[in-house]
């Protein structure tokens, strides 16, 4: 008999807790694998932990961690990965039916063919944000162009991983988690499942546009060579707009160059401060990864779960 664990992040998901259980349930009934569900309450606002504890009362498979407080979906994703370590396998899927759980039966199917990782991406992004959608795409070709371990343009964090996987991603000593950059970089044979874009039925989603800002960043410092190209653009801009100063200088009216100039002067300041900012950010980045503080805290948890 296998034993297998669903790991369900939440952030202010009340609303949704009881229908993901209801409909999730019916995917999970295998005579010869054992499975149980994990919420990580990642520190909710509302009655999300309320709710999931309703369900363990009924349900002696449903289990729980709750955070101390908010650290983010890398940050839920990563403790119910910690407190899997027993499992043969385990699958990674959202609580707002975004992620279709249907697509569980064919995860395993394929991971009883021998893939390690069975993982899933939309088919398009219509119907997401279209400002969203323009960043994301934007993101991914950035990323694949400047990276040894590319992304697949929509791949999703819902997504069945063996044993062996869990093993190596917990290895991964990184402070800033990029779950799919991780995922992608420790290998082992995959199989990507497609689907069409599911609006949410309750609920609005916690990705602002700032954190996916954030998250973009992260991805491309931790799997990305990109940030080593932005010195060498803005060192080949500042001496572009130098040399047509001078031009400008010597050829043109003093007044129309000294106008010219300042331009160039204060659009070089603009691409230094940037600069300034991303080498600052770089260097907060690997402060908090030497001070090694933990990736997370935990408040509560099922009684039988464990971080060994």
């Amino acid at each position: 008999m296998k034993k297998a664990r669903l790991i369900v992040p939440a952030y202010n998901e009340e609303e949704n807790i009881s229908l993901f259980y209801n409909e999730t349930s019916k995917y999970l009934k295998y005579d010869d694998i054992d499975f149980d569900i994990l919420f990580v309450n990642d520190g909710s606002k509302d009655n999300t932990l309320k709710e999931i504890l309703k369900l363990s009362e009924i349900d002696k498979k449903v289990k729980y961690i709750s955070l101390s407080r908010n650290f983010g979906k890398e940050a839920a994703m990563h403790a119910g990965l910690e407190s899997s370590k027993d499992k043969d396998f385990i699958i990674i899927i959202d609580c707002d039916l975004q992620q279709p759980p249907h697509l569980i039966t064919e995860m395993i199917q394929y991971y009883r063919e021998g893939y390690k990782i069975v993982y899933t991406k939309s088919k398009s992004r219509k119907g997401e944000p279209k400002l969203r959608t323009l960043f994301a795409n934007l993101f991914y070709k950035i990323y694949n162009a400047y990276t040894e371990r590319p992304l697949d343009n929509g791949a999703k964090d819902y997504q069945l991983m063996d044993k062996i996987v869990v093993d190596a991603f917990l290895k991964v000593k990184d402070n800033y988690r990029f779950i799919k950059g991780i995922f992608s970089w420790v290998g082992y044979p995959r199989k990507c499942i497609e689907y069409d874009f599911i609006p949410r039925q309750h609920g609005k989603s916690s990705w602002s546009f700032k954190s996916l800002v954030k998250y973009a960043f992260n991805g491309m410092n931790q799997f990305s060579t990109i940030l080593l190209v932005l010195p060498i653009m803005f060192l080949f801009i500042g001496f572009l707009l130098v040399a047509l100063d001078l031009v400008l200088y010597f050829t043109n009216v003093l007044n129309l160059s000294t106008m010219i100039l300042g331009l160039h002067m204060s659009l070089l300041v603009i691409l230094m401060s940037i600069l300034a900012y991303v080498v600052i950010y770089l260097l907060y980045s690997n402060r908090k990864q030497i001070m090694n503080r933990p990736i997370y805290l935990v408040e509560e948890t099922s009684e039988d779960i464990s971080f060994d």
